[in-house]
């Protein structure tokens, strides 16, 4: 049985906001990573555990879609997945929040 994949509110902005800076450059390309983050982080729907747990913060776990990272959490209760961010792995980490 899939899992609902949700985007909280903070991965919605991130997604908006590494669509807006590669659109600046190239509209056709900032649309195609939009795309591509949003297909990987639905793939969960159907192996919700394939990422790597997130060692610093319990309950997270990571997927890796390079340089991007996906940061998610699994309910298994309600079979649900929660994208919390999406995150350039240039950031720096000390910056990351997840709600």
């Amino acid at each position: 049985m899939d899992y609902q994949v949700i985007l909280s509110p903070l991965a919605l902005d991130d997604l908006e906001q590494i669509v807006r800076y590669v659109a600046s450059h190239d509209p056709q390309a900032a649309e195609r990573l939009g795309n591509r983050l949003l297909d990987h982080a639905e793939k969960l729907r159907d192996l919700p555990q394939r990422g790597g747990n997130v060692r610093s913060r319990p309950g997270v776990k990571k997927l890796l879609l390079w340089p991007y990272l996906i940061f998610y959490r699994v309910n298994e209760r309600s079979r649900s997945v929660e994208v919390l961010r999406f995150w350039h792995g240039a950031q720096d980490p000390k910056q990351l929040r997840i709600g």
